[in-house]
């Protein structure tokens, strides 16, 4: 965890949580961006330098309280002003931190989740000031909001 620089924190597992939060920090172009994410793998696939955090999930404790205490060092070793995550549960972390810090957060929950939130999209309206579903139906006057696709 030796870069400690990073306006704004970008947070996502791998699959299509990595692939929409790539689409997400091209609009972020001439920010300083730190992407965090689960395998060293895939910011090696775009060329970019970043964090590598434990995966976790639910089922995994352990690996769970791994990912915390990563994550924790992490924003506050950076104290970002912005952290975005598309997803899992690292992502919901960073925020949950983030938002402790005085960070601005946004979650945009994950477009494979057609039918419900995601789990940790349902645990975001805790700690995201911006709370996003990219599908319409899902939105509610509670939140999330909807303000469209990002695929």
């Amino acid at each position: 965890m030796a870069r400690t620089s990073g306006k704004v924190m970008a947070v996502a597992s791998g699959g299509g949580h990595w692939e929409q939060l790539q689409i997400i920090c091209g609009a972020l172009a001439g920010e300083d961006v730190l992407l965090v994410t689960t395998a060293q793998n895939l910011l090696q696939q775009i060329g970019k330098d970043g964090i590598v955090v434990r995966d976790c999930n639910r089922n995994k404790p352990l690996q769970t309280l791994e990912c915390v205490w990563q994550c924790l060092k992490l924003v506050l070793s950076v104290r970002p002003k912005a952290i975005i995550s598309t997803g899992a549960a690292p992502g919901l972390i960073c925020l949950a931190f983030g938002r402790l810090t005085g960070a601005r957060t946004i979650w945009v929950d994950s477009f494979a989740n057609v039918e419900k939130l995601s789990m940790s999209g349902k645990m975001a309206r805790w700690c995201a000031d911006v709370w996003l579903t990219q599908w319409e139906h899902l939105a509610a006057p509670s939140g999330p909001s909807y303000a469209g696709e990002v695929l």
